[in-house]
């Protein structure tokens, strides 16, 4: 819009001043159990404290730059790696008592990704690393609030998208799927029931002519698939009713 003007007799300094920072929940699956990324804060507060990572948002950048530069700088990313990668934003977290420094409003995003690297820390943080998200349990500020929420969001993305197809090897046994889905839910899914549902999904996978079967355990092997061209899944692949991530 052009041509905007601050009105006339406007204080600007009416209003108690406040701060805005991004948290970022990012998860990836690693032996076969969610991670999510931390950072151990190095200075106060909550100095020596598990926390999501994230920072301040600069007066001449947006959140989500802000996000994607804090991403890069708090865990070792390259800005390559941050700016490609995914992320969405999850919700405002605005509770005046959020943090003791001063009045802070956050905006968090989440992503779940594979094949990221293993991080260092930067910035504020004194240490960064990968920790299954079952076990982050005591985080700094209300990062336990963003986590679980975010936990829900990921939950939610594999009930609705094909997501879960990118954790997954190049060529991949329904098994390898299942699996996938059993870890960010955390609850075991009924194997001939979730065989049904992914073939009678247009697009969903779709099988490796050629490919050797795959032989592992008891049973006879296992067909090979790829992901197909499908990004959306019609119906949705639903969570057993009342379980959450």
């Amino acid at each position: 819009m052009t041509g905007a003007q601050v009105p006339e007799g406007y204080d600007p300094h009416a209003f108690a001043p406040f701060a805005v920072t991004v948290d970022l929940a990012v998860f990836t699956v690693r032996d076969g159990r969610l991670h999510v990324l931390l950072i151990q804060r190095g200075q106060a507060p909550y100095a020596g404290a598990w926390a999501l990572p994230g920072g301040f948002v600069l007066p001449n950048e947006s959140a989500e730059l802000a996000a994607r530069r804090e991403l890069a700088e708090e865990t070792g990313l390259s800005p390559r790696s941050a700016t490609a990668l995914h992320l969405e934003q999850l919700r405002t977290y605005s509770e005046p008592d959020r943090d003791p420094r001063m009045r802070v409003v956050s905006v968090a995003y989440t992503a779940l990704v594979p094949g990221l690297p293993e991080p260092r820390g930067g910035g504020d943080a004194a240490h960064a690393q990968w920790m299954p998200a079952d076990a982050a349990h005591e985080l700094a500020f209300d990062h336990a609030g963003i986590l679980a929420d975010a936990r829900e969001r990921i939950g939610a993305k594999l009930e609705y998208t094909c997501l879960a197809t990118e954790f997954c090897p190049t060529g991949f046994t329904l098994g390898d799927l299942q699996q996938v889905y059993e870890t960010v839910w955390g609850v075991p899914l009924d194997r001939p029931n979730f065989r049904r549902k992914v073939l009678a999904t247009a697009g969903f996978v779709v099988p490796v002519e050629g490919a050797p079967r795959r032989t592992g355990g008891r049973g006879k092997p296992a067909a090979v698939y790829r992901a197909g061209s499908a990004t959306a899944l019609h119906p949705p692949l639903l969570r057993p009713e009342g379980r959450s991530a």
